[in-house]
């Protein structure tokens, strides 16, 4: 890795493959969630396109979430709206595409990580895929996310995750709760697993794959709306004294641990 984030994309035999990374843990500034989105949407029109394989890159995390650096700058309502409007471009993204998505989960999720992993039309995780919605504990809520993570896993279970904050949820509770359709312990198992789906996939019919897509969201039809609500009021939460006095001590604890 040369530390240059980057959003890449490639197609070979009907499969288009996405990979995301940031030197940051994979973690996501505006401008990667922005590419992320736009490569997703192009990805849903390409004709060549049977299935699409979502992934970021390295060993470590999947998804560290949006970019703490940028969190700790927002000055302004509308800085807030459009920071958190980042992730909800991307859900929406997903959402709306007509291609089979599939989630190569091979590290641990935290805040709109998660929100990815539960977007994606089927999650496969590696066993060390842990998760944890960490937002309340900075004076906001995942509310951006919350659809995606409550529409896969249910209400019971997100609100578990929402209210203790500051707790890793085990990727065994993650298969439980149906955030991940298969977990596998080795990372040739779990590539194993994608590349089969999505071989059997690419060999499916597309006007099927996109009927059963739109079933699978059916209700989800005026989250353009709804995200955008939401992130205005995480924006505002996040103007807060509360919010603006935990990212400082976040940050100055991740600062004393360099």
């Amino acid at each position: 890795m040369n530390g240059i984030p980057y959003i890449k994309s490639e197609t070979h035999q009907s499969i288009t493959t996405i990979e995301f990374y940031h030197p940051q843990s994979n973690s996501l500034p505006s401008k990667l969630l922005h590419e992320l989105a736009h490569e997703i949407h192009n990805a849903g029109t390409m004709f060549e396109t049977k299935v699409i394989i979502l992934k970021s890159a390295g060993e470590g995390a999947f998804c560290a979430g949006a970019s703490f650096t940028e969190l700790s700058a927002l000055a302004s309502l509308e800085d807030g709206l459009n920071f958190f409007s980042g992730f909800a471009h991307v859900i929406n993204a997903m959402r709306k595409c007509p291609k089979m998505i599939i989630g190569r989960i091979h590290g641990k999720c935290v805040g709109g990580g998660v929100g990815i992993a539960a977007a994606v039309d089927y999650a496969i995780a590696l066993d060390k895929a842990d998760i944890k919605l960490s937002e309340l504990s900075l004076g906001f809520g995942p509310f951006v996310i919350a659809p995606a993570v409550e529409r896969k896993i249910g209400t019971g279970a997100f609100s578990a995750l929402a209210i203790d904050a500051t707790l890793w949820r085990n990727s065994e509770w993650c298969l439980r709760k149906a955030l991940y359709a298969e977990l596998h312990h080795s990372i040739e198992d779990m590539d194993e697993a994608v590349s089969r789906l999505a071989f059997t996939l690419s060999h499916s019919s597309t006007e099927a794959m996109t009927e059963l897509k739109r079933v699978l969201w059916k209700g989800t039809e005026n989250w353009d709306v709804l995200l955008n609500e939401r992130a205005a009021l995480s924006g505002r939460l996040a103007m807060t004294e509360f919010s603006k006095k935990a990212i400082v001590a976040i940050g100055t604890k991740q600062k004393a641990k360099k």
